[in-house]
């Protein structure tokens, strides 16, 4: 699949710390291999928009939407902050 970062993902991407970048980076690539792979956790969000959520590490949240085979991430960061504005 491919992937598609919008403006919002890339600056919110660019506040993580190095530890959380390496994090984002893998769950990415499995993202792109397999939207399904169990350790991402991806769920759809609860609301009327198409927008998923994975779990890149237990702190946090990458959304995105999915159009054939191409994925537009959204935004990244801590759960709470992620989960507000997707």
């Amino acid at each position: 699949m491919e992937i598609l970062f919008t403006e919002q993902f890339e600056q919110a991407y660019e506040r993580l710390t190095r530890a959380e970048k390496r994090s984002v980076r893998k769950a990415l690539a499995l993202l792109g291999d397999n939207p399904k792979y169990p350790s991402l956790r991806v769920k759809k969000m609860e609301g009327g928009k198409d927008i998923w959520e994975a779990r890149p590490s237990r702190r946090l949240r990458m959304t995105f939407e999915m159009a054939g085979e191409t994925i537009f991430m959204r935004n990244v960061g801590e759960h709470d902050t992620v989960l507000k504005r997707p």
